[in-house]
């Protein structure tokens, strides 16, 4: 069993749910997070509504963090190279921000209110 970590743009979560829900993982967990990649943020990606005065003078300008979603949830071994493939067609933009995707070991889990456990468990 795989943890899947995704650091996603929040205008893609309804794409990423229906391609996840279309593979059979409906359930996750959403959360709001605020970060920054190696480009130390972009001015556009926040979608304020600035004077266009105000925008030329902020070209260059970075924001210490970015509103982005993090999602996670755990995955069968033998699902997480689909699951990754169809979570990078549906957050690709070609642009800065796009995301990350990270896959982690889970060692077991535990259902607490059947207490079943491992792949049983999910």
């Amino acid at each position: 069993m795989k943890e899947i970590i995704a650091i996603i743009r929040p205008r893609k979560m309804a794409e990423t749910k229906a391609v996840l829900e279309k593979l059979g993982y409906p359930s996750m967990t959403a959360i709001p997070v605020l970060g920054r990649g190696k480009q130390k943020g972009i001015v556009e990606e926040v979608g304020l509504d600035l004077k266009r005065r105000t925008l030329e003078s902020t070209k260059n300008a970075v924001m210490k963090y970015i509103p982005k979603r993090q999602i996670h949830f755990v995955a069968r071994d033998g699902d997480v190279d689909d699951i990754v493939q169809a979570l990078i067609k549906a957050n690709q933009t070609g642009q800065h921000g796009d995301g990350k995707i990270f896959v982690c070991p889970i060692d077991d889990i535990a259902r607490i209110r059947t207490k079943e456990r491992g792949q049983d468990a999910l």
